[in-house]
């Protein structure tokens, strides 16, 4: 009963994670300024970062467990230069 309650309970969040990538992605499109879209594409990659860690649990594979830190790791770097460019124009000094 357990096993089926967590096969329920992982499908259940793949699909709100990707709801809620649609809602970034629709934020990404319409958004009034950059910092929206930069918000946006921040909350893209951690929930797809998640969504391959969910993917991972339910197969039980590793390889979507460092599929999800590659995306962290360069969605943090990706966001931290286009905040840096936001705020003074360049990225490199």
């Amino acid at each position: 009963m357990s096993h089926s309650l967590l096969g329920a309970a992982i499908i259940l969040s793949q699909l709100l994670l990707l709801v809620g990538m649609g809602c970034a992605l629709v934020r990404m499109v319409r958004g009034p300024r950059a910092q929206d879209r930069l918000l946006a594409l921040d909350a893209f990659y951690v929930s797809a970062m998640i969504l391959l860690l969910t993917i991972g649990i339910r197969t039980g594979s590793l390889l979507y467990v460092e599929a999800g830190m590659i995306i962290a790791l360069l969605g943090f770097a990706g966001t931290f230069a286009l905040a840096k460019f936001l705020m003074r124009g360049e990225v490199i000094e």
